[in-house]
């Protein structure tokens, strides 16, 4: 039996929830509900207090080459050694007919937690109304890490730099455009354009006159937000409502023209498929999307819902959003408030059953347009088993967002982003639960590989030098 203990890097934290893991199922193996010979353990540090697993799960592995045909998932960080094997057994045990599934297999990039997400991000007054706080209260340390006033400051001076240039040149456009993707309530925005203010004066500039700051974003909520708070600048500052994953549908008639576009806390918030290398075989993760037993029957007595109506209302959401919802069902729910108390707590209760489907063909598949799995051999090589986001939504906005560059322009973007696929056995990289939203860690491996096959070269860094946090920063512009 292979026992796969994938324990988060700062300090090892977890060894001890292991030890407790593998006496369990060493227990399980001995009474003869385990076959050792068939099945293989992960354990995984769950940073995310809210996420889609249960403690302890049990995950099939389909078409492989006579190994594991079953997989015993467990969570390190809710591992309690009084209680694992009372969850062991009950993972074990067929539960499928006390939970209320609320979608088919697919793969996870297409499961129903995206259009969850989407929603959030559409309906968000609605959801900060009900739930009484503001999205940027459920981030880490309730605030964004992108207002950073000595990052924006170098990468205006390096503006300055480009722009010196072409004015020797006799090369500068009268508009100097930059765009922001995922504005947040617009304090980056405002940071960044108080700071090009004083140095524009400062260094004897006549850039202002010309900047034009873009803010896109998919939520009018939050453009809503970003503007106000950047008023004092609204003579150089447009707004745009966008898909952050086809920016160049509606930016197209900016290719080539913009000399910085600046990234935060987007491509985490993107769909993406996970994939596993198991024995030397590429496995898709799928998953159905469910409300366990008890949860369910909280939900139904909460909303006086007949819990057999349960996947049919959670459907009805996904489709219509809370509004339409009470509008269409009012005896049921009798305003859009309560429909959103209603896809609150589905959403809190909501799990993922997993299971491994074998990838197939690697050029058969396709991370995103243009780009197909056939670069992920070389990627994943050496790595022995491992399971990983493909960033399928980070790599088409990031694809589709550098033809926008102007020929000397720079790209920045702060995420949560694995740099080397190691990384993922040293800890539990997504999904998890941001409030209403969904997150996952971008796999920046991919990234770079795709953008250097249309010619740009990508990096990335901390924060700053004395940062702890986990976000990073990549950087990509076009090779000399």
């Amino acid at each position: 039996m292979i026992i796969d203990l994938r324990l988060a890097a700062e300090g090892a934290r977890g060894a001890k929830e292991g030890a407790a893991i593998v006496a369990a199922v060493s227990r399980a193996a001995a009474a003869g509900s385990v076959d050792p010979t068939r099945t293989r353990v992960a354990a995984d540090w769950i940073q995310y207090r809210q996420n889609f697993r249960a403690p302890v799960a049990t995950r099939a592995i389909t078409g492989g080459r006579g190994g594991a045909a079953a997989e015993l998932a467990f969570d390190l960080r809710r591992a309690n050694e009084e209680t694992l094997d009372i969850q062991l057994e009950r993972a074990l045990a067929d539960a499928d007919d006390s939970r209320v599934f609320v979608e088919e297999w697919a793969p996870i990039s297409k499961s129903c937690v995206w259009q969850f997400n989407a929603m959030y991000w559409t309906e968000l007054g609605m959801w900060e109304e009900v739930s009484g706080k503001g999205y940027a209260q459920a981030l880490p340390g309730g605030e964004s890490q992108a207002t950073n006033t000595e990052q924006a400051r170098g990468v205006i001076f390096e503006l300055f730099r480009i722009w010196d240039g072409l004015v020797e040149r006799r090369a500068l456009p009268e508009q100097l455009t930059v765009f922001e993707l995922g504005v947040g309530n617009g304090d980056q925005a405002k940071v960044w354009l108080d700071e090009f203010v004083r140095l524009d004066r400062e260094h004897g500039r006549d850039y202002y006159r010309r900047l034009h700051y873009l803010m896109g974003d998919y939520s009018t909520l939050v453009l809503g937000l970003a503007r106000a708070n950047t008023a004092e600048h609204a003579a150089r500052v447009s707004t745009l409502q966008l898909d952050a994953a086809r920016p160049r549908e509606t930016l197209r008639f900016l290719e080539g023209k913009i000399f910085f576009v600046y990234v935060s806390n987007v491509y985490d918030n993107l769909p993406t498929d996970e994939l596993a290398c198991i024995d030397d075989v590429l496995y898709q993760v799928e998953v159905r999307a469910f409300l366990p037993d008890d949860a369910a029957n909280k939900i139904a007595e909460g909303h006086s819902l007949p819990r057999g109506e349960m996947r049919e209302h959670v459907q009805r959401l996904l489709r219509l959003g809370p509004r339409l919802l009470a509008e269409s069902s009012q005896s049921v729910f009798p305003d859009s408030l309560v429909a959103t108390r209603f896809w609150q707590d589905v959403w809190g209760a909501l799990r993922l059953e997993e299971r491994y489907v074998p990838l197939g063909p690697y050029d058969h598949y396709e991370i995103c347009e243009g780009v197909s799995g056939e670069i992920l051999e070389p990627l994943i090589d050496g790595y022995g088993d491992v399971r990983f986001q493909v960033s399928n939504g980070a790599a088409a906005s990031f694809l589709d967002t550098l033809p926008l560059l102007h020929p000397l322009g720079l790209f920045t973007c702060l995420d949560l982003f694995v740099t080397d696929l190691a990384q993922y056995g040293t800890g539990f990289r997504g999904p998890g639960k941001y409030d209403g939203s969904t997150v996952n860690w971008v796999n920046g491996p991919i990234l770079r590989t795709s953008a250097a096959r249309r010619g740009y070269h990508v990096e990335f860094g901390p924060l700053s030098q004395e940062s702890r946090s986990p976000v990073s920063v990549a950087t990509a512009r076009a090779r000399d």
